[in-house]
């Protein structure tokens, strides 16, 4: 099978239509091999292909304000280099998953109770890898998203320090079985994702029917069984595995 690589300075959307004080971004195609007659994209080559763009805030517009319990976040710049300082090309580089709010929706109702969102202007949050829209906006990338669409609060550069939002859960991950029951040693492709590790850090627990929180069922220290597809998986300064998760997908406390 062909393999089709797409990039901000392949591909065209002049033919999108632009509305009023926001556009798309601009994208062209260069190649699509045996999709292309003579050079020409055809109307088929884009049969089942879905392209994904930051919509683009024309500059008339200075400000952005946020409505319900929405927040807008100022995305971090992706890493150029590793740590050993060699170049990164744009496809390995990793998409940031962090960034700063610079803006706040009014809040929601829960019941009868106003209930406020819990981070301010300023603040170093981690959100879920797929959430929100990409916003082009100052020359900067941006993301609008609910704010249970934020994991927490890293005011650092290391995952550790993360503090959990909501019902969100820290766990730091256990490492992989090194051999198997019978003595072998297994390579690190063969090696099984584990599904169970150590809490670090939990959140305040969800909203109730009035706007209370409920407090979570886990605690920091708990050694747990988690959903193998769960939550958001980081690398910790200290090379180990750490995956932020909803309470709700923590299955058992082990002892």
């Amino acid at each position: 099978m062909a393999a089709i690589q797409l990039s901000a300075s392949s591909i065209s959307t002049r033919s999108l239509p632009s509305f009023e004080g926001l556009r798309p971004s601009s994208l062209r195609i260069s190649s699509f091999g045996p999709f292309t007659k003579g050079g020409v994209v055809t109307q088929q080559s884009f049969r089942g292909l879905v392209v994904r763009a930051a919509t683009v805030v024309a500059p008339k517009y200075t400000s952005i304000k946020p409505l319900g319990d929405r927040v807008l976040v100022k995305i971090k710049t992706a890493e150029e280099k590793t740590v050993g300082g060699i170049l990164l090309p744009t496809t390995a580089q990793t998409k940031p998953q962090g960034g700063e709010i610079v803006a706040v929706g009014e809040g929601r109702t829960v019941g009868k109770t106003k209930v406020d969102i819990s981070v301010k202007a300023g603040t170093q949050v981690v959100y879920s890898k797929y959430a929100g829209t990409e916003l082009e906006f100052n020359g900067s990338n941006h993301l609008i998203l609910k704010e249970d669409d934020i994991v927490g609060i890293l005011e650092t550069d290391d995952v550790q320090d993360l503090k959990p939002l909501n019902d969100r859960v820290l766990i730091k991950v256990a490492q992989a079985e090194e051999k198997t029951a019978g003595g072998l040693l297994l390579t690190e492709a063969t090696k099984e994702k584990p599904s169970i590790g150590t809490v670090i850090a939990v959140g305040p627990g969800p909203l109730d029917e009035e706007g209370n929180r409920k407090p979570l069922s886990v605690s920091a220290g708990n050694t747990v069984m988690y959903s193998k597809y769960a939550g958001n998986d980081f690398k910790g300064s200290d090379g180990s595995d750490y995956i932020a998760l909803r309470a709700s997908d923590v299955m058992a406390v082990l002892s």
